[in-house]
């Protein structure tokens, strides 16, 4: 049988597309995509397309595609080219006319209707429901009586799966290529239907006007979702019909909840949008996408120039990817607990937050979101109304506090005074003195603390006044 397969793609420098369409804002399923083509062409030196498909004339919107530029660069990720298709009808004509030419588009009559019926009818007859070619009979007088009846033809792509010219009955042909993420790969087109490729209403279909864009644009490697694997069996094709040489395919996992199902419910939810209304860092969504359903271990990097050094189609696994808001919001703590204060420098001064790097390693171990930096340092340098657990304790405590100047020594050298002279020892000591201090049962380690809040305050605390 006959085998068609995409000749091998240099890396000497790819470039890669990512193809959103703008009816809607990012999620983290298409965040993922847009991140492992983005991460590719980051490493290999490659050039980054940004594409959006918005032939969807009734759901496509220019909010939507400032949107999903927007989500791009609060996620770190610059594109090369900017390109729409909605700009690229002539084109879309002119590759169609040429597929026309080479008798591999032609047009069909059929209702929708009236193929279902056709199709229930095949499987009652035990055979499988694809399209019979029953348009390539038709004759030029036959399709003039059908379009002076009103009917305006819808254009199907002729698969080459039959060694004869106009055989309705297709026979084997594998389509096959090494896949990036999967391997060898291959699709049977003997069991396909021819593919409409223009709507009657003279619409693109998606899988037509992606190939053009593709050649178009110089596209070297497509990276997306396993759900386009058996597109790429037609669209090898169609690359090969108008000329062009297939590029490389890498077709990742899917991502699931943690429960295993689909996340299409949940993706409001999963939106750019919502992570950065979270106050979450960029860098642990682009961790997570990279990182999620692969051979390495999901941990935080605070750098995408890390992500990509790691970044491999092969570590993909086959099996889907089981995303947990709950986890992402733990990536983005520990991420924020290895950032160094140049990273977070500008940014702490805009929330109003001093202290310089001391205060930041001080506080960066006790939040999950960098604002609640800022409210550790209301806490160290504002008043606060204490929480007096026992006001016996305290209040001798305070009695004992040792004069200035105040370092890390001085927690420990305090406390070990405060010991001798009543007895507490353990929670029964610090538990009540962090309460008092700062208002909060758990904190940063109060030795390297205590300075920011100062003795003055610390005293006032200490008595059950506001300080």
């Amino acid at each position: 049988m006959p085998v068609l397969k995409p000749a091998a793609i240099s890396l000497m420098k790819p470039a890669v597309r990512f193809a959103p369409s703008p009816t809607g804002r990012l999620h983290i399923g298409n965040i993922r995509t847009a991140v492992l083509n983005f991460l590719f062409a980051l490493k290999h030196g490659g050039s980054f397309l940004l594409r959006l498909d918005d032939t969807d004339r009734e759901r496509s919107t220019e909010a939507f595609a400032q949107g999903i530029r927007d989500d791009l660069v609060w996620l770190g990720m610059r594109w090369d080219r900017e390109a729409r298709q909605s700009d690229r009808t002539d084109r879309y004509e002119e590759a169609a006319k040429a597929l026309v030419a080479a008798r591999r588009l032609y047009p069909c009559y059929e209702s929708e209707e009236e193929l279902s019926l056709r199709r229930k009818r095949q499987l009652s007859m035990g055979r499988p429901p694809i399209y019979d070619r029953a348009a390539l009979k038709l004759t030029a007088v036959d399709r003039q009586r059908l379009e002076e009846e009103g009917r305006r033809p819808h254009w199907r792509f002729r698969l080459d799966n039959t060694s004869e010219e106009t055989g309705l009955q297709p026979q084997p042909t594998i389509v096959s290529w090494n896949d990036m993420v999967r391997g060898d790969q291959t699709v049977d087109a003997g069991s396909l239907s021819d593919p409409v490729l223009i709507r009657a209403d003279g619409t693109y279909l998606y899988t037509f006007t992606s190939v053009v864009d593709d050649i178009d644009f110089a596209i070297s490697h497509i990276i997306r979702g396993e759900d386009h694997v058996t597109n790429t069996g037609v669209q090898i094709q169609i690359f090969e019909a108008l000329g062009a040489e297939p590029p490389a395919f890498g077709h990742h996992s899917l991502l699931v909840g943690a429960d295993g199902q689909a996340l299409s419910k949940r993706l409001g939810a999963l939106s750019a949008e919502s992570f950065r209304a979270m106050e979450l860092e960029p860098m642990a969504v682009l961790s997570m996408a990279a990182l999620l359903g692969t051979s390495d271990a999901v941990e935080p990097h605070g750098r995408v120039e890390e992500l990509a050094s790691l970044f491999d189609p092969a570590k993909i696994s086959m099996a889907p990817g089981r995303f947990a808001l709950e986890e992402l919001e733990v990536l983005n703590a520990k991420l924020l607990h290895k950032l160094p204060y140049a990273d977070v420098a500008a940014r702490l001064q805009v929330l109003g937050v001093g202290g310089a790097s001391a205060f930041w390693e001080t506080v960066r171990g006790n939040i999950s979101v960098l604002r609640e930096a800022a409210d550790w340092w209301r806490i160290a340098t504002s008043e606060i109304a204490p929480v007096i657990e026992h006001a016996a304790l305290c209040a001798r405590a305070a009695d004992l506090l040792p004069s200035g100047p105040w370092d890390e020594t001085t927690w420990g050298t305090w406390t070990a005074l405060v010991k001798d002279v009543t007895g507490a020892k353990g929670r029964a000591l610090f538990h009540p003195l962090r309460l008092a201090l700062t208002g909060r049962d758990s904190g940063p380690e109060l030795k390297h603390f205590l300075p920011f809040i100062g003795r003055e305050r610390a005293k006032a605390r200490l008595e059950g006044t506001v300080g």
